[in-house]
């Protein structure tokens, strides 16, 4: 948990909205203006970008029906004015190329590649690289270095779905492949407390397309 102090009141942040948070400075920072969330769960993600206009398309696609029905059921919520024009979801997985889901400024995989089984990474990077091809990529995923800070034992990942955990030097050594192969440039970031030895609890690289 952070704190974060504005001499008034306090409030604690989770690392899970600290991570959205910062993709979503990433994504302002890079003026993307259409974003494809790639793995988006119940669209906690999507409707914080639905809040911000400056996001004038934005897509989630999901491989669970389950938790497209929670993203639908929270983007239509009483506060929140569902746009077909501007909101979208897809029942796909990201290691399929969508013909009607190219043209977007941004694409994020939040928290989800490490769901993906190894052997269908090369999938993932045609897909979203060379498929999509958006000026930016943002993927998030936990650093396994700091496990053992979670308490976790050691050759155990955080959540039984997970296929893989990378240390930091494996992420930027795939990011960093990925990047020369296809024109882009790559930025690597902290997510959550930081650890002098072990780094922080989630990792993030950002690629922008040289082209």
């Amino acid at each position: 948990m952070k704190r974060y102090t504005d001499g008034r009141s306090e409030m604690v942040t989770s690392l899970h909205d600290e991570r959205l948070e910062r993709v979503i400075h990433a994504l302002l920072e890079a003026n993307a203006k259409s974003v494809l969330d790639m793995g988006c769960g119940p669209g906690e993600l999507m409707a914080r970008l639905a809040a911000e206009r400056r996001f004038i398309r934005i897509a989630g696609i999901d491989t669970s029906l389950e938790a497209l029905a929670e993203a639908r059921h929270l983007l239509t919520a009483e506060d929140c004015v569902w746009d077909d024009t501007r909101l979208s979801l897809h029942h796909a997985s990201f290691t399929t190329f969508i013909e009607d889901l190219a043209g977007f400024d941004a694409a994020v995989m939040v928290e989800t590649i490490e769901h993906v089984d190894p052997h269908r990474l090369s999938a993932v990077e045609q897909t979203v690289f060379a498929g999509y091809r958006p000026q930016t990529v943002l993927v998030t995923t936990p650093n396994s270095e700091y496990n053992v800070l979670h308490g976790i034992p050691d050759g155990t990942f955080r959540h039984r779905d997970h296929r893989f955990e990378w240390t930091r030097s494996k992420f930027r050594k795939w990011a960093e492949g990925v990047a020369g192969r296809h024109g882009y440039r790559t930025v690597f970031d902290e997510i959550g407390p930081v650890d002098p030895a072990l780094g922080s609890s989630t990792q993030m690289a950002i690629f922008s397309s040289r082209l």
